[in-house]
């Protein structure tokens, strides 16, 4: 199991923090400009842990030495039920220096982005 995979299922949001580079890049579903910097990205994985309801990841994708994973999840927004995949890319050292999150449906992008949106202002 990937370990970004074991602290957010364990909702350990400062676990799921170590994990990133400090100049991480984090591609969100829901903006166009990339989010930069562990500090940047700590306040959005927390909204995400609170939003999402019924979080579960449901495949995993890559070999363990790899650079890359997919973490392939479901989740309910509200009464939207949506399902997406962590992109993640490791440095050598093991440290996440790109994270994207891709989701769908449209509907549940939108439910996402609201919720996001009242967390974040």
């Amino acid at each position: 199991m990937h370990p970004f995979r074991a602290a957010i299922e364990a909702r350990d949001l400062e676990a799921a923090l170590n994990l990133l580079h400090e100049d991480v890049v984090f591609r969100s579903p829901v903006v166009f400009t990339p989010y930069r910097g562990r500090f940047a990205v700590a306040p959005i994985l927390r909204g995400v842990l609170e939003v999402f309801e019924d979080f579960r990841y449901t495949r995993e994708i890559g070999a363990a030495d790899a650079f890359d994973h997919a973490l392939v999840f479901r989740a309910r927004v509200g009464d939207k039920e949506l399902e997406g995949a962590d992109f993640l890319h490791a440095d050598p050292d093991g440290r996440i220096t790109e994270f994207t999150v891709m989701v769908r449906p449209l509907k549940g992008v939108q439910a996402l982005a609201e919720a996001m949106r009242d967390r974040m202002s």
